[in-house]
């Protein structure tokens, strides 16, 4: 019998709303958030980085306009998502290598990336694949790399707004993202001190910032 294809959760939560994402994300602060994202994580010339979850490519090609010299691959399971990603990459003029696959089973070779983003993409994960996706991830850094990830608090660290529910489904994709369970799963993945670096507040609800190094 054959194996059922797997599925994902699209970044607008349907396909149908993927057209609206970008400027709701937009409207209530994602942009600026992505930006505080790459300001803690220190890149330089000749980095190669890799953004898992990259979607609609926002922060791959903010990355890329931001750090020309940086050589920048975004890595996505939605190919609609993707092909959105690489209409926006030819929009700025930027160069930006764009692969399909899920982020449990990172298609590169090992310690390859100098630093790891996530930017709104940890929440979406079933929450048996969230250790799996941290190990492949720390099995792609190189071993001087950083993990810096940002995504929406879990229920015991924030209240969520109308808006929240409204966009994540009443927050039960959030249940298992509290500060605890997350440091507790990078630490399992062989993270060293990983660390909750910030919080932020939009109209979604609070953000959180995390970085972890091998």
């Amino acid at each position: 019998m054959s194996e059922s294809p797997r599925t994902y959760l699209p970044a607008a939560g349907h396909d149908w709303s993927l057209p609206l994402y970008d400027p709701i994300v937009k409207l209530l602060g994602g942009d600026s958030a992505r930006k505080a994202l790459l300001d803690q994580a220190s890149l330089r010339p000749g980095h190669r980085v890799l953004d898992v979850g990259c979607g609609t490519g926002t922060l791959a090609t903010l990355i890329k306009r931001l750090y020309p010299d940086v050589a920048v691959v975004g890595f996505d399971p939605d190919p609609k998502a993707l092909a959105r990603a690489r209409r926006k990459a030819t929009r700025a003029g930027v160069s930006i290598q764009f692969d399909e696959g899920f982020g449990d089973h990172l298609p590169y070779p090992e310690a390859s990336f100098d630093r790891v983003f996530s930017s709104f993409m940890f929440h979406h994960l079933p929450p048996d694949e969230k250790g799996k996706t941290l190990r492949a991830i720390r099995q792609v850094l190189k071993p001087d790399g950083e993990f810096h990830m940002l995504d929406f608090e879990g229920p015991e660290d924030n209240q969520h707004g109308f808006l929240a529910r409204l966009f994540l489904h009443s927050g039960h994709r959030l249940k298992d993202n509290s500060e605890s369970r997350v440091l507790g799963l990078m630490r399992q993945a062989g993270f060293a001190d990983p660390k909750k670096v910030g919080r932020r507040a939009l109209l979604f609800g609070h953000i959180a910032y995390y970085t972890a190094r091998m």
